[in-house]
């Protein structure tokens, strides 16, 4: 056989192996890193060391290419956290959004994944969310089982406040998120008054790329202030609803604002009061959604 001809054979079956692999790859990646772009980068960088691995000594191709792309995650996972120490502005994860809800990883969980050292985080991950044993998180970050399983205790005790308590039924929080839009954009500040919670707070995340908060805004009153200035910008440059969904698994709605970008919007919710609202404006983390 032609070696050029070879070559592509031989692409040809690993691309048969890794492609329905992909997304679930993509999705571990993504959960590690927060990045849409960079889970691609790193699962399709995984791709290029299949390419060049003696596959037939690869006896289960699926706990290979995990292993894989979870040590290339936590080689990048280094460089992200200097990246967001110097961050302009409150950082968000990238804004998933989906017709269903997901449950596994909501965006306050991922945010309290940001708070946990790599090693914690991907045990965590790995054990608790993706269900390997800790034998198998072992092979996969070079620890033994036991420093896995308390690797993951410890992640557990950081992020159990970030699991939704009281979840809301799918509809009832579409229809929240619908009317949360309704009433920042048509300025009735009585309505938006009444579904938030009193220490409700607000992140946005504009990268230093648009306007948006530098800081947190905690509460009630000061969110009120801030959507009552809103509204009149608004009513000058309205925003169009594009679609609603889930946000990172929270209800939300993507919108195009007056200069033509998209931005995202996810609402958690406990017990039909809004307790955060996170909002996504930096237009790097918003291009796959185009």
């Amino acid at each position: 056989m032609h070696p050029a001809t070879q070559e592509a054979a031989g692409h040809e079956n690993a691309a048969r192996v890794f492609d329905p692999l992909r997304p679930r790859l993509t999705r571990v990646a993504y959960r590690m890193l927060g990045s849409v772009a960079d889970a691609e980068d790193v699962v399709q960088e995984a791709f290029i060391r299949w390419l060049g691995t003696d596959r037939a000594a690869v006896r289960e191709p699926e706990a290979f290419l995990h292993r894989t792309v979870t040590r290339l995650c936590l080689d990048q996972l280094k460089s992200a956290r200097h990246r967001r120490e110097t961050y302009i502005g409150p950082w968000l994860p990238d804004p998933i959004v989906e017709e269903e809800e997901v449950e596994d990883v909501t965006l306050p969980l991922m945010l309290a994944l940001e708070r946990l050292s790599p090693l914690e985080r991907a045990a965590f991950l790995l054990h608790d969310v993706f269900g390997q044993s800790f034998d198998e998180v072992a092979v996969t970050i070079d620890r033994d089982a036991a420093a896995c399983r308390q690797l993951a205790s410890r992640a557990r005790s950081h992020v159990r406040d970030a699991r939704p308590r009281f979840q809301v039924e799918k509809q009832r929080g579409l229809e929240i998120a619908e009317a949360f839009f309704a009433a920042t954009r048509s300025g009735d500040m009585t309505a938006l008054g009444a579904m938030l919670a009193s220490d409700v707070s607000s992140h946005s995340d504009g990268g230093g790329k648009r306007p948006a908060a530098m800081r947190l805004i905690q509460g009630a009153r000061q969110l009120l202030r801030l959507h009552r200035g809103l509204s009149v910008m608004y009513r000058k440059y309205p925003s169009r609803l594009v679609r609603k969904g889930f946000v990172n698994g929270l209800p939300g709605f993507v919108t195009q604002e007056a200069d033509g970008e998209l931005q995202t919007t996810a609402l958690e919710i406990e017990d039909g009061k809004i307790v955060a609202i996170y909002v996504m404006r930096n237009p790097d983390k918003l291009k796959h959604l185009h």
